[in-house]
C-alpha cells in the first residue's frame, strides 16, 4: 500500500467497534470526533519514520514496535487535550490501520469471536457462541475493505481481482479467509475468516462443551489407539476439524503421522509429525498441487498413520486404497449430514477421480477401509455435538451395512434458554470389531456399551 493510501484511509472517519447484541440492527455510522486528530497523529508518524514503514528488511515485530514507540510520542505532543482512554484508542485505530486489519483487528482480538463475515464494506457480523451477531463495525468505503483484502492475500504472495476474483488464503496465525470480490460478488467484497485458536482445544474441553460424554472419549481413544479407519462427517462449521484435532492428538507418539490439509489447522504435539499443505495454482495457472498429489505422496513417505484435513475429490479413491494395503488408523473429514450420506459422498469423490469402477466395486472398497464414522452437527442451540458413532459392518447384496453405535438423546428436550439437554448415549450394541482391537492390546470395557437406563 503507498504513503498515500494509507494517509487516505486514516482520513477517513471510523466508528469505534463493538460488537452488538443478538437481535440489534447494523447501527448508522457517527461522526468520529478524533478524525482530525488521528490524521494528525499518522503523519506525524510517517514525518517520523519515513521509509522505514516500508523498509522489506524490517522484520514485523520490529517494525511494530517502532510504530507503537512513535505513536505514543506523537500523541503526547498532541495539543487537544485527550483522557487517558482516549489516547489508547487513536493509538490502538491508527496502529491497527498500519500494522493490522484496520476495523477488523478489534474482532480478530476477542477470543470469543470464532467467525467473521463482511458482506460489503458497511455489513459485518460475528460468531459468538453458535450464533450470528451484527457488529457496529464497519469500513469506510469499498476500497478500504479491498486494501485490506489486499494486504490479507498479498502476505501470501496470492492476489484478488477480476480476473482471479476467488482466494483461499490463511492469516499470519492460521486463520482460515475466504474472498469473493466483483464481479463475482455484485454487492461488494465478501471477507469470511474462520478464526485459528491458538490454544486448541482438548478432549476435556469438548466434554465440558457437550461436545461428547466421558466414555464416548474413551471409546474414540480405543479406536484410534486400535488403528481403526475413522471418518468425522458433518456440515460446514459443525466442528468437525476441532474433532479430528482432538482426535489426532490420541495417536501415539512413537508413530510416523503425516497430516495433509488446505490450510493448515491441525495441531499435533507428537515427535514425529510430517505436515504437508496443499497448494494452488499461480497467476499462469500451473503449479498447483492437490490434496490427491499430497495423498499419494505420502504412501512414498513410509507412514504409519496419515490424517487427511478433508477429502473433496478425487482423493477419496487414494485415500480408500491406503485404508485398504495396510495404512491402518488413517482419519479424515468430509462434508455430509448423515453418517449414511457420508457413504454416497464418498462414492461420488471416487467417481470423480476419472477411474472408471462400477458403483458395487466402489462400495466394497470403501466398506473395506472405513471402520467408523462420527456425525457431528450445529444444533439448533449453536453448540456443537457429535450425534451419531456409526460402525461399517460390511456389505449385504449391494448396500453397506451399518449400526449405530451412539446416538444423540434429543428427546430429553431443551432448558429454559433452549439448550438440548441430551447427550450421545450407547446403544447398547458392542462393535464387530471388538476382537481387533483386543489382539492390538486395546480394551473395550463393557459398561460403554451398557444400555441407556430408562
Amino acid at each position: 500500500m503507498s504513503l498515500a493510501d494509507r494517509l487516505d484511509t486514516v482520513r477517513r472517519a471510523h466508528e469505534p467497534i463493538v460488537p452488538a447484541r443478538a437481535g440489534d440492527q447494523p447501527q448508522t455510522r457517527r461522526v468520529d470526533p478524533f478524525t482530525e486528530v488521528k490524521e494528525r497523529v499518522h503523519q506525524g508518524l510517517i514525518d517520523s519514520l519515513g521509509p522505514r514503514l516500508y523498509d522489506p528488511h524490517l522484520k514485523e515485530s520490529e517494525l511494530a514496535s517502532q510504530v507503537r514507540q512513535t505513536l505514543q510520542e506523537v500523541i503526547d505532543a498532541e495539543q487537544k487535550p485527550l483522557s487517558l482512554s482516549d489516547r489508547t484508542r487513536i493509538a490502538q485505530e491508527v496502529s491497527d490501520e498500519i500494522l493490522g486489519h484496520g476495523p477488523l483487528e478489534p474482532l480478530l482480538r476477542d477470543p470469543e469471536v470464532t467467525e467473521i463475515m463482511v458482506n460489503g464494506a458497511n455489513s459485518i457480523f460475528i460468531e459468538r457462541a453458535g450464533k450470528i451477531y451484527p457488529t457496529a463495525a464497519r469500513f469506510t468505503d469499498e476500497t478500504h475493505l479491498r486494501r485490506i483484502i489486499d494486504r490479507i492475500v498479498g502476505r501470501i504472495g496470492r492476489r484478488v481481482d477480476e480476473a482471479s476474483p476467488l482466494v483461499d488464503a490463511r492469516l499470519p496465525d492460521g486463520s482460515r479467509v475466504n474472498v469473493v470480490v466483483a464481479p463475482i460478488a455484485l454487492d461488494g467484497a465478501i471477507l469470511t475468516i474462520r478464526k485459528f485458536a491458538a490454544d486448541p482445544f482438548t478432549d476435556k474441553d469438548l466434554v465440558s462443551f457437550g461436545t461428547f460424554t466421558p466414555p464416548v472419549r474413551d471409546f474414540l481413544w480405543a479406536c484410534v489407539r486400535g488403528r481403526r479407519n475413522i471418518i468425522i462427517s458433518g456440515g460446514t462449521g459443525s466442528g468437525k476439524t476441532t474433532t479430528l484435532n482432538v482426535m489426532s492428538s490420541f495417536l501415539p507418539g512413537d508413530e510416523r503421522i503425516i497430516t495433509i490439509e488446505d490450510a493448515a489447522e491441525l495441531q499435533l504435539h507428537q515427535q514425529h509429525v510430517l505436515r504437508m499443505e496443499s497448494r494452488p495454482a499461480n497467476i499462469e495457472g500451473s503449479g498447483m498441487v492437490t490434496i490427491r498429489d499430497l495423498v499419494r505422496n505420502a504412501l512414498r513417505m513410509r507412514p504409519d498413520r496419515i490424517v487427511v484435513g478433508e477429502v473433496r475429490d478425487g482423493a477419496a479413491l487414494d485415500m480408500l486404497q491406503a485404508m485398504n494395503t495396510g495404512h491402518d488408523g488413517s482419519i479424515t473429514t468430509v462434508h455430509a449430514n448423515t453418517s449414511r450420506d457420508s457413504l454416497s459422498r464418498l462414492e461420488t469423490m471416487v467417481l470423480m477421480s476419472g477411474v472408471d469402477l462400477p458403483v458395487r466395486a466402489i462400495r466394497e472398497q470403501v466398506a473395506g477401509a472405513i471402520d467408523l464414522i462420527i456425525q457431528q452437527a450445529r444444533l439448533k442451540d449453536g453448540t456443537r455435538r457429535i450425534v451419531q458413532i456409526t460402525e461399517v459392518v460390511g456389505m449385504e447384496g449391494d448396500i453397506i451395512t451399518l449400526q449405530d453405535l451412539f446416538a444423540f438423546d434429543f428427546a430429553a428436550g431443551r432448558d429454559e434458554n433452549g439448550r438440548f439437554l441430551g447427550e450421545l448415549r450407547s446403544t447398547g450394541i458392542r462393535p464387530k470389531f471388538t476382537a481387533d482391537l483386543h489382539d492390538l492390546g486395546v480394551e473395550l470395557p463393557i459398561q460403554l456399551f451398557a444400555p441407556p437406563m430408562r
